[in-house]
C-alpha cells in the first residue's frame, strides 16, 4: 500500500466559501473512511481512541457514538490530563485509559471521592512515587483507584536509546514489583501499556528505519509476553493490554497477549503520516488562511500560520500549504506568529484563501475555537474545538 490519498480541498472550500479565514474544517468522508480503514487493519481488536490527536468532542463522538463509549471496532479513549478524563466521563465516557501519569491532586481528589469516576478512569502509573502521590491525594486508604502499568517499549542496541523517554519499567522484574507495591497499598491493578513510539510514530522514510521497525517490533513483543506473564502472576488476569498507535496498528494486532490498540492521528492523518508504506491515508483535517497581500510578483503572504507542531524543530513539524497547488514556505521566514509569505503564488489575490495541513493532529486544535464539519453533500456545521468549550489542558 503506502502513499497518500491526498484530494485537493475543493469540496472543503466550496462548502465554508461565505465564511471568512481562518477556518479549520474536516472532511467527514474523508474522516469515516479512515476511522473504517483503522478497523480493518485491527483485525478484530479493540481500537482505543486517543483523545489528543483528536481534542473535538463531536469528532469523538462521530467514531465512538454520542455516549463516547464503543461503537464499530471503536471502544474507550485514551486521555491526557486526568482533569481531561474527568470532564470525558461527566460527559458520558464510561472508559478512559489515561495515557501518562498524574500528579493532579486536585483532580486525584475529585477522582477519589467519586465512585462514577472511580469505574471509568485507568490512572497510568510507573513508579511507586506516583502511587504515593495518588494515595496523599485522594484521601483515603479505602479508595481503590484503577492503574496501567506503563512499560518502556524503547528499542536499545548497547548505549543506543530508539524510542522515547517515558517509563523506567522495563524488565519483568521491574513491573511485577511495581504491581506487588500497587496492590499492597490498595491500588487495583488492571492493565498494562507498551507504546512503541519508534515505530508508531516513525515514518518509513528509508530501509534503515524499516529494519530498525522490525527489530524493535521482534524485541518489544518477546519482551511485552515475558513482563505480561510477571505482572499476572501478582495481579492476576488484566482487562487492558494496550498497545500501539496510529503506524503500528497492524503489527500491535498481530501481538499475542494485547487486547486493544490506541489509534487517534489516523483520523485526521497530518502530514507526518504521509511517509508510511503499510496503510494509504486520507487527509481529513485542513485549515485555510487569508491572501493578505502580494509583496512580489511570485509571494502572496496569508495572514497567521505559525502553528508549528511539537517536537524536534524542523521542517517536519511546519505546516503544508496544499491548495493551491505548488505553494512553498521561503525558508527566511517560514510559518509565521501573524503572517506568512509563500512562494509559488502568481495566481493568488488579495482575498484568496490557501488551504494547510498541519503536522500533527489534534494540536491544531489548540488554535481554533471550532471545526467546520463538511459532510459529502456539501452539508455543514460548526462544532467546538476542546479551546471552543473553554478547556485546555495542557
Amino acid at each position: 500500500m503506502g502513499g497518500v490519498s491526498a484530494p485537493s480541498p475543493i469540496a472543503l472550500a466550496a462548502a465554508t466559501a461565505d465564511l471568512d479565514p481562518p477556518l479549520a474544517a474536516v472532511d467527514l468522508q474523508a474522516l469515516r473512511a479512515n476511522a473504517a480503514d483503522l478497523v480493518r487493519r485491527a483485525a478484530g481488536r479493540p481500537i482505543r481512541v486517543a483523545s489528543k490527536s483528536v481534542r473535538c468532542r463531536a469528532v469523538l463522538a462521530e467514531v465512538l457514538g454520542p455516549e463516547l463509549t464503543a461503537a464499530g471496532g471503536f471502544a474507550g479513549l485514551m486521555a491526557y490530563s486526568l482533569a481531561e478524563a474527568i470532564w470525558l466521563v461527566r460527559c458520558g465516557a464510561r472508559d478512559v485509559l489515561l495515557g501518562y501519569p498524574s500528579t493532579d491532586r486536585a483532580a486525584l481528589a475529585e477522582l477519589g471521592g467519586d465512585p462514577v469516576l472511580l469505574d471509568a478512569i485507568t490512572l497510568m502509573v510507573d513508579d511507586s512515587v506516583q502511587l504515593d502521590l495518588v494515595r496523599a491525594a485522594v484521601g483515603s486508604a479505602r479508595v481503590a483507584p484503577r492503574v496501567c502499568l506503563d512499560v518502556d517499549a524503547s528499542l536499545r542496541i548497547g548505549p543506543v536509546h530508539l524510542g522515547v523517554r517515558r517509563s523506567p519499567v522495563r524488565t519483568p522484574e521491574q513491573a511485577a514489583e511495581l504491581a506487588r507495591r500497587a496492590r499492597a497499598g490498595g491500588f487495583r491493578v488492571v492493565g498494562l501499556m507498551t507504546y512503541e513510539a519508534q515505530i508508531a510514530g516513525l515514518p518509513d522514510s528509508s530501509f534503515a528505519v524499516r529494519l530498525v521497525k522490525k527489530a524493535s517490533a521482534r524485541e518489544i513483543e518477546r519482551r511485552r509476553a515475558a513482563v505480561l506473564a510477571a505482572v499476572v502472576a501478582v495481579a492476576g488476569e488484566l482487562e487492558i493490554v494496550n498497545s500501539g498507535g496510529t503506524g503500528s496498528v497492524e503489527l500491535s494486532a498481530a501481538a499475542a497477549g494485547v487486547t486493544e490498540i490506541t489509534a487517534g492521528s489516523g483520523l485526521y492523518v497530518p502530514t507526518l503520516f504521509d511517509d508510511y508504506r503499510s496503510f494509504r491515508p486520507h487527509p481529513a483535517l485542513y485549515f485555510a488562511l487569508p491572501v493578505l497581500r502580494r509583496p512580489a510578483a511570485d509571494i502572496a503572504t496569508v495572514f497567521a500560520g505559525g502553528y508549528i507542531a511539537s517536537g524536534p524543530a524542523g521542517a517536519s513539524r511546519v505546516p503544508k500549504p496544499v491548495w493551491p497547488k505548488g505553494l512553498r514556505m521561503l525558508g527566511t521566514e517560514g510559518a509565521g506568529e501573524v503572517q506568512t509569505p509563500l512562494s509559488g503564488a502568481a495566481g493568488c489575490d488579495i482575498g484568496d484563501r490557501v488551504w494547510f495541513r498541519h503536522a500533527k493532529a489534534g494540536e491544531l486544535c489548540e488554535r481554533f475555537d471550532r471545526l467546520w464539519l463538511v459532510d459529502g453533500d456539501g452539508s455543514r456545521v460548526a462544532v467546538p474545538t476542546y479551546r471552543g468549550e473553554g478547556k485546555c489542558f495542557g
